[in-house]
């Protein structure tokens, strides 16, 4: 149901013919594509430093709140005198820090084995494994929430139970997309092991990543010991993984930036196979990444995962509607209003933040108008990797929270469900620190093919021709959806 797609000879007919066709508007854009590979050079200005300057604010409190949780008792019960202050809220008996902390470690260790299996089968075996993220997921969800129920957690029960029907409902709607998307992620992965450099770079941010949820942990594991009420404490909770979430989403998206520079300079030269890429490329984008754009990606982290993942969610529902025309009027009404969204908060937003250092909403802005104008907007509207990227990050995230849950659940059930939450958000920013580099070669193959198609030909003609004839089809297809819906409406003629 969901092989890789296999195209016939007329694939590479078809592709060139659309070389014939696209001649003209290829060497417009060539002048782009040479104009980006000289900007990397060239001296930036800082943008989005407000967001730079609460990004770092928030560091420094947080990263002070958690030691002083920690803190409070590690070793000594209320070593900081801090429960007179909650007094009123105390209904726990209290315990240490160091009680619940080694839960948290087994978490870090566990989502790092997981994110760098799951990136190293993906260079191996990665056709299975991308199947494997999208069926395993619903089936998990289905077996977490049967576990909730069980432990008589009626709320997450239901929570999760409604997650496995949206995933399955989602499978269904694009498992037309599957093929092509399953083409796409190959040929990311390809680049990106071809890239050692690349690798470098992710285990160098797992490391930091890692550095941080040490002292994260050791102030969830203070709240977790601390004699607050559930409330209390779940509301602690919530801030702290609030923060846990923007931060890892920074550092992933950081990674972004400097993997897609990579990405577009290998191909501007056509593949690392054809000619090596600049000594300094990779350094140019780590200085770029971690000092102008910083602040662009402080910005775009805080909103563009739940953008994205609201749109898909939209997407499958609407291609499943039918003729429900009440239904269809608001669903589009929704759709419409985070395709608004997208314009401004989008994942393509950092491979123009990487190549032009543009503040982020002018880079999603125009990366949005360039696949608009070029037509490519219906490929990477048909696209679903970063979905299937998304269930492999939850799947490894629901197996870390599931694990150290299991272990508070035999020796602390109160607290079970506090520590297999927080161990689950912790799993997922680790795997998805792993699998960001494919979704980063993911995004820069579609901006050079909307910039400039060459750039794909000369790396791969044959995926070149395979993206043509997709494209082809995809705006066939939206041509004759237009048609339908203008039949639909016309009103009938009268006699």
């Amino acid at each position: 149901m969901m092989e890789s797609p296999s195209y016939s000879s007329s694939s590479s007919e078809f592709g060139s013919i659309a070389t014939a066709d696209q001649n003209a508007a290829q060497s417009g854009r060539s002048g782009v594509a040479i104009e980006a590979a000289t900007t990397l050079e060239q001296p930036r200005g800082w943008h989005d430093v407000f967001w730079l300057g609460v990004f770092v604010i928030h560091l420094i409190a947080l990263g002070f709140l958690m030691g002083v949780l920690g803190l409070n008792r590690f070793k000594i019960e209320n070593r900081l005198n801090i429960d007179k202050h909650t007094s009123r809220i105390s209904e726990n008996e209290a315990g240490l820090t160091e009680t619940y902390w080694p839960l948290y470690a087994a978490a870090g260790g566990v989502g790092t084995v997981l994110g760098l299996s799951w990136l190293l089968l993906l260079g191996f075996q990665a056709t299975h494994m991308m199947k494997f993220s999208v069926h395993i997921l619903t089936t998990y969800l289905a077996v977490i929430s049967v576990l909730c129920f069980w432990a008589e957690q009626f709320f997450w029960g239901v929570a999760f139970a409604i997650g496995a029907v949206l995933q399955f409902l989602y499978v269904i709607a694009v498992i037309d997309r599957l093929p092509f998307t399953m083409l796409v992620l190959q040929k990311a992965v390809k680049m990106v092991w071809n890239l050692p450099e690349v690798m470098r770079v992710a285990n160098a941010f797992t490391l930091l990543v890692l550095l941080w949820m040490a002292l994260w942990s050791f102030g969830a594991a203070g709240v977790v010991a601390s004699n607050m009420d559930d409330g209390g404490r779940w509301w602690l909770l919530v801030a702290l993984s609030v923060s846990l979430f923007w931060t890892g989403a920074v550092l992933c998206n950081t990674v972004h930036v400097i993997v897609s520079g990579m990405v577009f300079h290998v191909l501007f030269h056509g593949g690392r196979e054809a000619a090596p890429a600049p000594v300094n490329s990779l350094l140019k984008s780590i200085q770029y990444a971690l000092t102008t754009s910083l602040g662009s990606i402080c910005y775009g982290s805080l909103f563009t995962a739940a953008i994205r993942t609201l749109r898909w969610k939209i997407r499958g529902l609407r291609s499943k509607i039918g003729n429900n025309e009440c239904l269809l009027c608001c669903v589009d009404f929704l759709f419409n209003i985070v395709e608004t969204l997208v314009r401004f908060f989008n994942k393509y937003a950092y491979v123009q933040i990487a190549v032009y250092g543009k503040s982020f909403n002018h880079s999603a802005r125009d990366a949005w108008e360039l696949f608009q104008s070029t037509g490519v907007e219906a490929l990477v509207a048909y696209d679903c990797s970063g979905a299937v990227l998304l269930m492999g990050t939850v799947f490894g995230g629901l197996i870390t929270g599931t694990l150290s849950g299991v272990w508070a659940w035999i020796k602390w059930r109160d607290r079970a469900l506090m520590i297999g939450s927080t161990s689950m958000l912790m799993g997922m920013v680790l795997v998805g620190l792993a699998v960001v580099v494919v979704e980063s070669a993911v995004t820069s193959i579609y901006i050079c093919y909307a910039e400039d198609p060459l750039l794909i030909q000369r790396w791969d003609a044959e995926f070149f021709n395979q993206m043509s004839e997709t494209l082809h089809q995809r705006l066939q297809h939206r041509s004759a959806r237009s048609r339908e819906v203008l039949t639909h409406n016309r009103p009938s003629d009268r006699i």
